[in-house]
Protein backbone atom coordinates (compact mmCIF):
# COMPACT_ATOMS: atom_id res chain seq x y z
CA UNK A 1 0.00 0.00 0.00
CA UNK A 2 3.03 2.25 0.20
CA UNK A 3 2.29 3.21 -3.38
CA UNK A 4 -0.95 4.83 -2.34
CA UNK A 5 0.42 7.26 0.21
CA UNK A 6 3.17 8.01 -2.29
CA UNK A 7 0.61 8.74 -4.99
CA UNK A 8 -1.26 11.13 -2.67
CA UNK A 9 2.01 12.89 -1.92
CA UNK A 10 2.85 13.28 -5.62
CA UNK A 11 -0.52 14.87 -6.33
CA UNK A 12 -0.01 17.23 -3.42
CA UNK A 13 3.49 18.18 -4.52
CA UNK A 14 2.40 18.81 -8.10
CA UNK A 15 -0.23 21.26 -6.86
CA UNK A 16 -3.00 19.29 -8.54
CA UNK A 17 -5.07 19.76 -5.40
CA UNK A 18 -6.36 23.23 -6.29
CA UNK A 19 -6.76 22.54 -9.98
CA UNK A 20 -8.77 19.41 -9.28
CA UNK A 21 -10.74 20.75 -6.31
CA UNK A 22 -13.93 21.70 -8.15
CA UNK A 23 -13.89 18.36 -9.98
CA UNK A 24 -13.35 16.56 -6.67
CA UNK A 25 -16.24 18.46 -5.06
CA UNK A 26 -18.51 17.44 -7.91
CA UNK A 27 -17.50 13.75 -7.61
CA UNK A 28 -18.02 13.74 -3.85
CA UNK A 29 -21.39 15.49 -4.29
CA UNK A 30 -22.44 12.85 -6.82
CA UNK A 31 -21.59 10.07 -4.35
CA UNK A 32 -23.63 11.84 -1.63
CA UNK A 33 -26.65 12.24 -3.94
CA UNK A 34 -26.58 8.58 -5.00
CA UNK A 35 -26.01 7.33 -1.43
CA UNK A 36 -28.96 9.41 -0.19
CA UNK A 37 -31.08 8.18 -3.09
CA UNK A 38 -30.34 4.52 -2.33
CA UNK A 39 -31.12 4.80 1.39
CA UNK A 40 -32.32 7.27 3.99
CA UNK A 41 -31.47 10.98 3.49
CA UNK A 42 -30.44 11.12 7.17
CA UNK A 43 -26.71 10.20 7.44
CA UNK A 44 -27.28 8.73 10.93
CA UNK A 45 -29.63 6.13 9.43
CA UNK A 46 -27.65 5.51 6.22
CA UNK A 47 -24.07 4.21 6.69
CA UNK A 48 -23.07 4.75 3.05
CA UNK A 49 -24.32 8.35 3.13
CA UNK A 50 -22.60 8.94 6.48
CA UNK A 51 -19.27 7.79 5.03
CA UNK A 52 -19.78 9.88 1.87
CA UNK A 53 -20.49 12.98 3.98
CA UNK A 54 -17.49 12.26 6.21
CA UNK A 55 -15.19 11.90 3.19
CA UNK A 56 -16.57 15.14 1.69
CA UNK A 57 -15.94 17.00 4.96
CA UNK A 58 -12.39 15.66 5.13
CA UNK A 59 -11.81 17.22 1.69
CA UNK A 60 -13.19 20.57 2.93
CA UNK A 61 -16.41 20.41 0.92
CA UNK A 62 -18.63 23.22 2.35
CA UNK A 63 -21.69 22.23 4.37
CA UNK A 64 -24.09 23.95 1.95
CA UNK A 65 -22.67 21.89 -0.95
CA UNK A 66 -23.23 18.69 1.08
CA UNK A 67 -26.79 19.72 2.02
CA UNK A 68 -27.54 20.59 -1.61
CA UNK A 69 -26.30 17.17 -2.76
CA UNK A 70 -28.61 15.42 -0.26
CA UNK A 71 -31.56 17.61 -1.34
CA UNK A 72 -30.91 16.70 -4.99
CA UNK A 73 -31.62 13.06 -4.15
CA UNK A 74 -35.06 14.04 -2.84
CA UNK A 75 -35.72 16.10 -5.97
CA UNK A 76 -35.33 13.02 -8.16
CA UNK A 77 -31.74 13.63 -9.27
CA UNK A 78 -29.35 10.71 -9.16
CA UNK A 79 -32.01 8.33 -10.49
CA UNK A 80 -30.13 7.64 -13.70
CA UNK A 81 -26.69 7.00 -12.22
CA UNK A 82 -25.33 3.49 -12.18
CA UNK A 83 -22.06 2.34 -10.66
CA UNK A 84 -19.68 0.53 -12.97
CA UNK A 85 -16.22 -0.90 -12.34
CA UNK A 86 -13.68 -1.15 -15.15
CA UNK A 87 -10.49 -3.19 -14.90
CA UNK A 88 -7.42 -3.17 -17.05
CA UNK A 89 -3.66 -2.99 -17.33
CA UNK A 90 -1.68 0.23 -17.46
CA UNK A 91 1.89 0.79 -18.70
CA UNK A 92 4.36 -1.72 -17.29
CA UNK A 93 1.61 -4.26 -16.64
CA UNK A 94 0.25 -2.43 -13.59
CA UNK A 95 -3.29 -3.53 -12.63
CA UNK A 96 -5.79 -0.65 -12.61
CA UNK A 97 -9.34 -0.51 -11.22
CA UNK A 98 -11.56 2.38 -12.32
CA UNK A 99 -14.77 3.07 -10.39
CA UNK A 100 -17.30 5.15 -12.30
CA UNK A 101 -20.76 6.55 -11.71
CA UNK A 102 -22.54 7.35 -14.94
CA UNK A 103 -25.86 8.13 -16.58
CA UNK A 104 -24.52 6.92 -19.94
CA UNK A 105 -22.76 3.57 -19.84
CA UNK A 106 -21.71 3.67 -23.51
CA UNK A 107 -20.08 7.10 -23.23
CA UNK A 108 -18.14 6.14 -20.12
CA UNK A 109 -16.96 2.78 -21.47
CA UNK A 110 -15.79 4.40 -24.69
CA UNK A 111 -13.92 7.19 -22.86
CA UNK A 112 -12.25 4.82 -20.38
CA UNK A 113 -11.23 2.41 -23.17
CA UNK A 114 -9.68 5.15 -25.30
CA UNK A 115 -7.85 6.64 -22.28
CA UNK A 116 -6.26 3.23 -21.55
CA UNK A 117 -5.30 2.75 -25.21
CA UNK A 118 -3.75 6.22 -25.58
CA UNK A 119 -1.64 5.63 -22.45
CA UNK A 120 -0.28 2.32 -23.70
CA UNK A 121 -2.54 0.19 -21.52
CA UNK A 122 -5.55 -1.94 -22.28
CA UNK A 123 -9.00 -2.34 -20.79
CA UNK A 124 -9.86 -5.90 -19.77
CA UNK A 125 -13.01 -7.74 -18.74
CA UNK A 126 -14.51 -7.26 -15.28
CA UNK A 127 -12.54 -9.58 -13.01
CA UNK A 128 -9.39 -9.47 -15.14
CA UNK A 129 -7.39 -7.72 -12.39
CA UNK A 130 -9.87 -7.62 -9.49
CA UNK A 131 -8.38 -10.80 -8.01
CA UNK A 132 -5.20 -8.83 -7.24
CA UNK A 133 -7.08 -6.55 -4.81
CA UNK A 134 -9.15 -6.95 -1.64
CA UNK A 135 -12.12 -4.70 -0.87
CA UNK A 136 -11.31 -3.03 2.46
CA UNK A 137 -12.28 -0.11 4.66
CA UNK A 138 -9.50 2.46 5.10
CA UNK A 139 -9.36 5.05 7.90
CA UNK A 140 -6.54 7.60 7.93
CA UNK A 141 -5.29 9.57 10.95
CA UNK A 142 -2.51 12.17 11.15
CA UNK A 143 0.77 11.15 12.80
CA UNK A 144 0.21 13.48 15.78
CA UNK A 145 -2.91 11.62 16.95
CA UNK A 146 -0.62 9.24 18.86
CA UNK A 147 2.31 6.87 18.53
CA UNK A 148 2.09 3.58 16.63
CA UNK A 149 1.32 1.52 19.76
CA UNK A 150 -1.50 3.82 20.89
CA UNK A 151 -3.14 3.73 17.45
CA UNK A 152 -2.61 -0.04 17.14
CA UNK A 153 -4.35 -0.65 20.48
CA UNK A 154 -7.26 1.64 19.53
CA UNK A 155 -7.56 -0.13 16.17
CA UNK A 156 -7.60 -3.61 17.75
CA UNK A 157 -10.26 -2.48 20.26
CA UNK A 158 -12.33 -1.06 17.38
CA UNK A 159 -12.22 -4.33 15.44
CA UNK A 160 -9.75 -3.31 12.71
CA UNK A 161 -7.57 -5.84 10.89
CA UNK A 162 -4.30 -3.99 10.30
CA UNK A 163 -2.47 -0.70 10.87
CA UNK A 164 0.37 0.88 8.90
CA UNK A 165 2.08 3.71 10.79
CA UNK A 166 4.74 6.01 9.33
CA UNK A 167 5.89 9.61 9.66
CA UNK A 168 3.08 10.53 7.22
CA UNK A 169 0.38 9.19 9.56
CA UNK A 170 -1.58 6.07 10.45
CA UNK A 171 -3.59 4.03 7.95
CA UNK A 172 -6.05 1.59 9.52
CA UNK A 173 -7.65 -1.23 7.51
CA UNK A 174 -10.78 -3.23 8.30
CA UNK A 175 -13.27 -5.53 6.57
CA UNK A 176 -15.37 -3.55 4.07
CA UNK A 177 -18.59 -4.48 5.89
CA UNK A 178 -17.17 -3.22 9.24
CA UNK A 179 -16.10 0.25 8.08
CA UNK A 180 -18.98 2.20 9.62
CA UNK A 181 -18.69 0.40 12.98
CA UNK A 182 -14.87 0.56 13.17
CA UNK A 183 -14.72 4.24 12.15
CA UNK A 184 -17.31 5.15 14.81
CA UNK A 185 -15.34 3.31 17.51
CA UNK A 186 -12.06 4.96 16.43
CA UNK A 187 -13.69 8.39 16.36
CA UNK A 188 -14.74 7.96 20.00
CA UNK A 189 -11.15 7.03 20.89
CA UNK A 190 -8.97 9.15 18.57
CA UNK A 191 -11.27 11.90 17.31
CA UNK A 192 -12.20 12.76 13.72
CA UNK A 193 -10.26 10.90 11.03
CA UNK A 194 -8.64 12.58 8.03
CA UNK A 195 -10.35 10.14 5.67
CA UNK A 196 -12.76 7.20 5.90
CA UNK A 197 -13.62 5.24 2.78
CA UNK A 198 -13.87 1.91 0.99
CA UNK A 199 -10.82 1.09 -1.11
CA UNK A 200 -9.32 -1.63 -3.28
CA UNK A 201 -6.17 -2.77 -1.45
CA UNK A 202 -3.59 -4.48 -3.67
CA UNK A 203 -2.57 -7.97 -2.56
CA UNK A 204 0.32 -7.97 -5.03
CA UNK A 205 2.24 -5.01 -6.48
CA UNK A 206 4.23 -4.25 -9.64
CA UNK A 207 7.51 -2.34 -9.34
CA UNK A 208 7.94 0.57 -11.76
CA UNK A 209 10.98 2.56 -12.83
CA UNK A 210 10.89 6.32 -13.48
CA UNK A 211 9.68 5.96 -17.08
CA UNK A 212 6.95 3.53 -16.02
CA UNK A 213 5.80 5.82 -13.20
CA UNK A 214 5.60 8.83 -15.51
CA UNK A 215 3.48 6.86 -18.00
CA UNK A 216 1.23 5.52 -15.23
CA UNK A 217 0.74 9.01 -13.79
CA UNK A 218 -0.37 10.24 -17.22
CA UNK A 219 -2.95 7.44 -17.41
CA UNK A 220 -4.29 8.04 -13.89
CA UNK A 221 -4.42 11.82 -14.41
CA UNK A 222 -6.37 11.36 -17.66
CA UNK A 223 -8.80 8.89 -16.05
CA UNK A 224 -9.37 11.15 -13.02
CA UNK A 225 -10.11 14.06 -15.35
CA UNK A 226 -13.16 12.19 -16.68
CA UNK A 227 -16.31 13.48 -14.96
CA UNK A 228 -17.80 9.97 -14.83
CA UNK A 229 -14.80 8.47 -13.00
CA UNK A 230 -15.06 8.51 -9.20
CA UNK A 231 -11.85 6.72 -8.17
CA UNK A 232 -8.79 5.07 -9.72
CA UNK A 233 -6.64 2.46 -7.96
CA UNK A 234 -3.41 0.90 -9.24
CA UNK A 235 -1.13 -1.74 -7.71
CA UNK A 236 2.16 0.03 -8.42
CA UNK A 237 5.22 0.16 -6.20
CA UNK A 238 8.18 2.47 -6.74
CA UNK A 239 11.42 3.15 -4.89
CA UNK A 240 11.93 6.39 -2.96
CA UNK A 241 14.59 7.34 -5.54
CA UNK A 242 12.06 7.09 -8.36
CA UNK A 243 9.42 8.99 -6.38
CA UNK A 244 11.88 11.81 -5.64
CA UNK A 245 12.56 12.29 -9.36
CA UNK A 246 8.90 12.72 -10.32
Amino acid sequence: MAGHSKWANIQHRKGRQDAARSKLFSKLSKEITVAAKMGDPDPDKNPRLRLAVKEAKSQSVPKDVIDRAIKKSQAGEGDDYEEIRYEGYGPGGVAVIVEAMTDNRNRTASNVRSTFTKAGGNLGETGSVGFMFDRKGEIVYPADVGDADTVMMAAIEAGAEDVESSEDGHVIFCADTDLNEVSNALEAELGESESTKLIWKPTTTTELDLDGMQKLMKLIDALEDDDDVQRVTANFEASDEVMDQL
